[in-house]
């Protein structure tokens, strides 16, 4: 029998929902005429005969069926105005369905397989509310006209235009549409938001000229031959690099060839970088990975440390992204038969890894399909029909003599071509209003009359004021728009989003990366000891400090702030010749100030500040009950130093502080498919322990505290890769402290989910183990991410029952498996 509730009218609603219906119950269209809200959702429903009955139906949830074709009964349901259809398999919608649903206010068709709209659905005059991401639209002309719709969504379709009269809409009010091959507006663009989209169509000229940008990441391993690669295209011939001068951190610059503008980043190779490479690498890039040929061994393990590694990584980050594998130190290899024997394995092993990640795909896949109840796995398997839809393009590799000439030249024209081809680069055109090329042009002159300085920082409202006495007809609104375009392209920096750096900009990025340079670097062991007295004593330090900073860091992984000072205010001075000392204090901080580095290296959590370890102060202020405590010394910048977590040897402190699993811990393992990214538990850590500061962090494992409780972080880098979440049983007393614990739990595996967000080519599936030892079973969660939705119900529908039992009937409390749901506890 169905979950029945009355409403305050006497109306009902009527919960059908996981019952694994093939068609409407009997007993619902006898009792038709009552019902006001039913939920079909979760069943295996592929069409709805006789809902017409329904006749005062106003909401009817429908997601999580299978649905090939739009049931088109519901044309019948006249009083409708909620409808939930969306993740099922519906691939087109017949004309004279939506013109009947007059008083339609929310359709929510997400996670299907439209690829068209019909055209009468503008016919819905009274649609607020409507989602269609997660579909393979290709336009979104059959939504113009609706007059009141306030929310749309097109995340994750095929647009690559937007109808300008769309955004003439005055209801509109909330309008994303990110994972589009978007030329107009350009992506960059439509990330702002509709208040942006709206200012672009208001500034785009008749006839706006098209420009063609790529952005190009270079990558590779350490001496692979990128910078050469890099700057020999820039000059259209033979540039030499020596060793002292290779790339540290990233380098950026621009070269044009045959009008076709490519934005150039060089990615240093050591893996004391990699931490760095996630803040910069974006969506629709073009990689090229340059591979070493002299030093190529045609073995398993020089494939997946030359190529494979990075190839991976992309396909986690940005998966639809163009690969082109250029060989590199051609002559210094053998002969051209090696040259060739080399590409040809290179070749085949791409092929083979590119095989079993798809087939890996369609397993894991047909095991979802294959369950008792699939349709209770519905997001797992819509998640891994995405990513087996995107398609990694790998170029075949081409090698060239980098010191000659000729190859140059033709690698540069072999790269035009590459570009040129719309089937591989959609979006390569971009339509934009003339206003961006000027504001970037006169940003340029700006710099070069040394209206602003060398270094490239700037306030925002001393450039606005600049612009504003170039551009009249542009106020700060539409400038702001445009400078925040030039952020997402990579011609200037500007953080809006962090507080501290809000009110500036770097119009020099290289200004910048060379700031990161000073501190996360591969030598930086060499750099700290090469600190003189003068440098300690402008600091007030000792040279026994700078040992203690050395030795800090190489076992600790923790860096001095002091130390971090002089390092940056020396490459500020050697390398920009910058004296100014309110500068260098903006940048670098004191000992009573954060400066915008460390704002910046914190926001994208390559690193944390390190605990307080001051003693206690026992002449602090006494506390008294019902009044405010105020502190007798505050500290405005309490930490000393920051750690960074991935430069750590081992997990020592941490298992010293957890001591031992217990089986009857709370347990979750959060699988990862295809693999945890690298990386990614560091930053997770850095996320976790921001919110508790009692923490420790090792290697591949950390621990925080809430209160007397403990928690566990632990990667697992096994044949199936997860994160596991523990928390320590014995200290979980009551019903009452378990749910508390399941709430830190929740906030972590809500930032573990936000942190996931950037990494596009990933599915995550959540488990608890059976805590019966010898016991290989799990319980699976289905509803995991509607449990962390703090704007749904928080439930996690994984049944309601006071005891659960693995497949080996094994038995435990329910509150000791899942987080018990608002429905269970009443």
């Amino acid at each position: 029998m169905p979950d029945l509730n009355g409403n305050q009218n006497g109306k009902k609603e009527e919960n059908f929902a996981g019952k694994k219906l093939r068609a409407l119950p009997y007993e619902l269209l006898q009792r038709g005429g009552d019902a006001v809200k039913v939920d079909l959702q979760r069943n295996r429903l592929k069409q709805i005969t006789g809902i017409t009955q329904l006749k005062n139906l106003t909401e009817l949830i429908l997601c999580r069926n299978e649905f090939t074709d739009f049931p088109v009964d519901i044309r019948g349901l006249h009083q409708l105005e909620k409808l939930y259809i969306n993740q099922n398999t519906i691939k087109t919608i017949p004309e004279n369905v939506f013109p009947s649903l007059e008083k339609l206010r929310f359709l929510k068709m997400s996670t299907n397989r439209l690829e068209q709209l019909p055209q009468d659905i503008n016919r819905c005059q009274h649609l607020v509310y409507l989602n269609l991401s997660n579909n393979c639209l290709r336009d979104l002309d059959p939504v113009v006209g609706l007059s009141n719709l306030k929310e749309l969504y097109v995340e994750r379709n095929r647009l690559t235009d937007l109808p300008e009269l769309l955004f003439q809409n005055s209801s509109l009010t909330l309008f994303k549409a990110n994972g589009n091959p978007l030329r107009k507006p350009p992506q960059e663009v439509c990330a702002g938001g509709l208040r942006d989209i709206q200012n672009y169509f208001a500034m785009l000229e008749a006839n706006a000229p098209n420009q063609k940008t790529v952005k190009t990441m270079f990558l590779g391993n350490s001496m692979a031959g990128k910078s050469t690669l890099c700057r020999s295209l820039k000059q259209g011939c033979s540039v030499p690099v020596d060793v002292d001068d290779r790339t540290v951190g990233i380098e950026i610059s621009e070269v044009d060839i045959e009008g076709i503008r490519f934005i150039v980043w060089d990615f240093a190779g050591q893996e004391e970088y990699y931490i760095t490479h996630h803040v910069f690498i974006t969506a629709q890039a073009f990689v090229i990975l340059a591979i070493n040929l002299s030093s190529y061994n045609m073995d398993a393990q020089s494939f997946t440390e030359n190529v494979e590694f990075w190839i991976k990584n992309l396909q986690l980050r940005i998966p639809d992204s163009v690969v082109l594998l250029v060989g590199t130190h051609v002559d210094q290899c053998t002969d051209e038969n090696d040259v060739k024997e080399k590409k040809e394995h290179i070749r085949d092993q791409v092929n083979e890894m590119v095989k079993t990640h798809i087939a890996n795909l369609e397993r894991s896949k047909k095991n979802f399909q294959d369950k008792e109840d699939s349709s209770l796995y519905y997001d797992q398997i819509n998640q891994i029909e995405k990513l087996i839809e995107y398609k990694l393009k790998v170029l075949d590799l081409v090698p060239i003599d980098c010191t000659k000439e000729d190859d140059i030249v033709k690698l540069g024209d072999h790269i035009k071509s590459v570009v040129l081809n719309t089937d591989t680069f959609p979006n390569i055109d971009r339509t934009l209003p003339r206003s961006y090329y000027e504001v970037e042009k006169d940003i340029k002159e700006l710099l070069k009359n040394g209206d602003i300085a060398e270094h490239g920082i700037v306030s925002q409202s001393t450039l606005l004021c600049d612009l504003k006495d170039r551009h009249i007809t542009l106020d700060d609104e539409k400038l702001k728009l445009i400078l925040q375009y030039l952020h997402r392209i990579g011609v200037i920096m500007w953080y809006k989003e962090i507080p501290e750096l809000a009110g500036c900009l770097f119009v020099e990025p290289p200004f910048l990366i060379s700031l990161f340079k000073a501190i996360v670097r591969h030598d930086l062991v060499q750099e700290l000891k090469k600190i003189s007295s003068a440098q300690l004593k402008s600091e007030n330090a000792l040279a026994v400090q700078k040992k203690k900073w050395i030795n800090d860091y190489k076992y600790r992984a923790s860096l001095n702030n002091v130390a971090i000072r002089i390092l940056v205010r020396t490459e500020l001075q050697k390398k920009y010749g910058v004296t100014d000392d309110d500068l260098i204090e903006e940048v670098v901080g004191s000992n009573n100030k954060e400066g915008s580095l460390l704002s910046l290296l914190k926001y994208f959590n390559v690193c944390l500040s390190t605990k307080h370890n001051s003693p206690l102060n026992p002449k602090a202020n006494e506390f008294c009950p019902k009044t405010k405590w105020v502190a007798s010394n505050p500290i405005v910048y309490e930490p000393d130093a920051c750690l960074f977590p991935s430069y750590l040897p081992d997990n020592k402190q941490v298992e010293q502080k957890w001591e031992s699993d217990d089986p009857e811990d709370l347990n979750i393992h959060v699988y990862f498919l295809p693999e945890i990214p690298h990386g990614f538990f560091h930053r997770l850590a850095i996320r976790a322990c921001s919110l508790y500061s009692p923490y420790w962090i090792g290697k591949d494992q950390c621990m925080l505290c809430c209160g007397d409780r403990r928690l566990l972080l632990r990667e697992r880098r096994e044949e199936d890769q997860f994160i596991e979440i523990r928390c320590k049983e014995n200290e979980l007393e009551t019903s009452e402290d378990i749910q508390k614990a399941w709430e830190v739990i929740k906030k972590i595996m809500i930032r573990l989910n936000k942190l996931t967000e950037q990494w596009q080519g990933l599915c995550l599936t959540v488990h608890t183990p059976c805590k019966s030892s010898d016991c290989d079973e799990y319980f699976e969660w289905n509803d995991w991410q509607e449990w962390l939705d703090d704007s749904g119900t928080g439930k996690c529908n994984i049944g309601l029952e006071e005891i659960h039992s693995c497949p080996n009937g094994h038995q435990r409390r329910t509150e000791l498996l899942f987080p018990r749901t608002p429905d269970a506890s009443t």
